[in-house]
């Protein structure tokens, strides 16, 4: 992995959200990356449970101060930034009043979703790449998950597909059992549409389910890793019928050598 670049972009993060297993494995894999000489930058969203003086997270003037439209409206956005303790690892955090101040990360304090979750998700996905833009850095692999980062293969791919610093890009998703029930707003694919991506592309968001949202990340990714033991019976059925390399789930004890092997000989061919 000496000098390859993997971009990370994940919902949750250890030690800034609590110990699960995409915020784990958000931490193991580019912990490995780094550690075999690989560059690497992790970027999640700036909820408002993080405690920013606890973790020393401060805005970076020089990329922020840039409005995404969502939606027909202006979204100011603000990246801040914190260093991982004795991992010299650092990660950016996408930030924005509306979408991510609120004490919280996906639910209410009842369990119910937030219901701009979809909003949330493609401010996400804009905010991580027009950052990278402004960093200038070029990745070899985004390596993707959790499902509120799950929209950001299909912008990519799409929204950006012209952008030369993702030329040579390769998207590998990881799927968890870790979704939600029900479905996101149900006009989240006309909100998508609304950034001139095609019908044909975002249908399965007719019906924003876990599982559906997962399946659009899936189809605009050039690999996919299954990241839990066990995940939705609808999501092993997908991934049996797709032609990208799919990597079975490897437990923490011998996913590094795996995902090594995986991105070597599979992803950056």
């Amino acid at each position: 992995m000496k000098d390859k670049r993997i971009l990370y972009v994940s919902s949750e993060v250890i030690p800034y959200l609590p110990e699960t297993e995409i915020s784990s494995m958000s931490f193991e894999a580019p912990r490995m990356v780094n550690s075999k000489g690989g560059q690497i930058r992790i970027f999640m969203p700036r909820y408002g449970n993080i405690n920013e003086r606890r973790h020393q997270l401060h805005e970076v003037i020089r990329l922020s101060g840039m409005n995404l439209v969502i939606n027909d409206l202006d979204m100011p956005l603000i990246i801040k930034v914190a260093s991982i303790p004795k991992e010299r690892m650092q990660v950016y955090f996408i930030d924005n009043e509306d979408y991510f101040k609120r004490k919280a990360t996906l639910t209410d304090e009842e369990g119910n979703l937030f219901p701009d979750n979809d909003e949330r998700a493609i401010f996400f996905a804009k905010g991580v790449i027009e950052t990278v833009k402004k960093l200038n850095w070029s990745p070899d692999v985004i390596h993707v998950h959790g499902w509120l980062a799950g929209l950001l293969p299909l912008y990519l791919r799409n929204y950006y597909a012209n952008e030369p610093l993702f030329n040579h890009s390769k998207i590998v998703t990881s799927v968890y059992n870790t979704g939600f029930e029900g479905a996101l707003d149900n006009k989240m694919m006309e909100k998508v549409k609304f950034d001139g991506i095609e019908d044909d592309l975002i249908s399965n968001l007719k019906e924003p389910t876990y599982s559906n949202l997962m399946k659009v990340a899936i189809d605009n990714s050039d690999a996919t890793i299954i990241a839990s033991p066990e995940i939705p019976k609808e999501l092993s059925s997908y991934l049996s019928t797709v032609s990208q390399p799919v990597l079975e789930y490897k437990g923490m004890d011998e996913f590094a050598s795996a995902y090594e092997a995986f991105y070597q000989t599979e992803v950056l061919v």
